[in-house]
């Protein structure tokens, strides 16, 4: 079960001016479920994206790359789940190619004002004879209300479909943000997400949309781990559609810039802390904070020795305080010059070891209550600085091994 998680009500989903979305079941990889779907774009919406930084992405990643430096507008999406269209080579890039053309001779666009996304197993052929049939049922079936179905149809190993909205007012008129995403394993995704999209209908210049996807994974999705397996089709996507009437953005320093960065964060941020909280078996949601490092940089390095170490994760799993395997973490983390006599460590409201060893007030009682608890802040202290920062990561059950060693049964 998915930690203090659940499905947001469609009905409370923003729709987004400028934004349709179609669902429908083509049979990619199992019959009788959503599993593709379609974003349609207005004339005149940007799009920006930042993917994964495994060198051995998909077929989809490499198209969406191209057609996003290419210069022509976006106009559609198209994502399909069941199967990841990566480790698959050049015919991988043809069967990606091929969706694009498909979708674009439907909607009278050009093949590169059309993104391909696919999530699923890797290294089997992209079945794009069941997708092009399936097209046109999805374009048939857009509509701006679609976001709630849209989140369940790109679910794989996911329980909870992730999707989120905010508004906030910039110039006088009301502004709608909506975001969905999927994943549940094979997350650390080191830029985004598996899959994610977060739409506006804010007027901003296009020439931001990119820096802004990646200021809002830096800030997101690039704080989450669920194992620390960098996934091969991690994208995520930022559409402002230029349809909310108020005078056009063209700073991010601008009060109205720093207005809709925070909003976009604030449904960015909550997808991603999603993921983890549906994380495959996960049964914990952990927060580790580091604090006092010389710059965020190895405050987050140490973050994320803690958070991927699959002896930290067990031992919350089984609510062991076996409080060591943190203090080890820090210590491998790759600070050669870490003084370990100025670590804290922290478990909520317990402080665990000072000096670089055990609190005198330190009772194992007390950890042990704080790590049957379902979310929990690990807290630590590296006394080098003034610089902070913040990872999201869950417990490694027994069903975690159960999901991945099941998964293409």
């Amino acid at each position: 079960m998915p930690v203090n998680l659940t499905a947001t009500d469609p009905a409370q989903l923003l729709p987004v001016a400028g934004v349709r979305l179609g669902v429908t079941q083509a049979g990619v990889r199992k019959a009788g479920r959503d599993d593709l779907t379609v974003l349609l774009l207005d004339e005149g919406a940007s799009v920006g994206g930042v993917f994964t930084q495994n060198r051995f992405c998909a077929a989809p990643v490499q198209v969406c790359r191209e057609h996003l430096t290419g210069g022509a507008p976006i106009r559609a999406i198209v994502v399909n789940t069941g199967n990841a269209n990566a480790g698959t080579g050049e015919d991988g890039l043809q069967r990606a190619r091929a969706t694009c053309a498909a979708l674009a001779g439907l909607l009278h666009i050009e093949p590169r004002q059309v993104l391909p996304l696919s999530t699923g197993v890797i290294m089997e052929p992209l079945p794009v004879e069941r997708i092009e049939a399936g097209l046109p049922a999805a374009i048939a079936a857009a509509g701006a209300d679609q976001w709630g179905r849209a989140a369940s149809a790109i679910m794989t190993t996911d329980t909870v479909p992730k999707a989120f909205s905010t508004k906030l007012r910039i110039g006088g008129a009301e502004v709608s943000v909506t975001g969905i995403s999927k994943g549940a394993g094979m997350i650390r995704p080191n830029m985004a997400t598996m899959l994610g999209f977060v739409a506006t209908d804010a007027c901003i210049a296009p020439a931001l949309l990119t820096p802004l996807a990646r200021e809002l994974a830096e800030g997101s999705f690039n704080r989450v781990t669920v194992d620390g397996d960098t996934s091969t089709n991690d994208s995520f996507l930022l559409i402002a559609t230029q349809r909310a009437g108020h005078a056009p953005i063209t700073s991010l320093a601008s009060a109205e810039g720093q207005a809709l960065k925070a909003a976009l964060l604030d449904v960015a941020r909550r997808l991603a802390q999603a993921i983890v909280r549906d994380g495959e078996g996960a049964t914990k949601f952990i927060t580790v904070r580091v604090e006092g490092g010389r710059d965020t940089a190895e405050c987050r390095q140490v973050a994320y020795a803690i958070a991927h170490s699959p002896l930290v994760k067990t031992a919350f799993f089984a609510s062991d305080p076996n409080l060591g395997r943190i203090l080890a973490a820090v210590g491998y983390a790759g600070i050669l010059d870490l003084d370990q006599t100025r670590i804290d460590l922290h478990l909520d409201d317990v402080h665990v070891a000072t000096g670089g060893g055990r609190h005198p007030a330190y009772r194992e009682e007390d950890g042990q209550r704080v790590m049957k608890q379902a979310e929990i802040t690990v807290r630590v202290g590296l006394g080098r600085g003034a610089a902070s920062d913040t990872v999201w990561t869950c417990d490694l059950s027994h069903d975690y091994v159960s999901i991945n060693a099941d998964y293409r049964s």
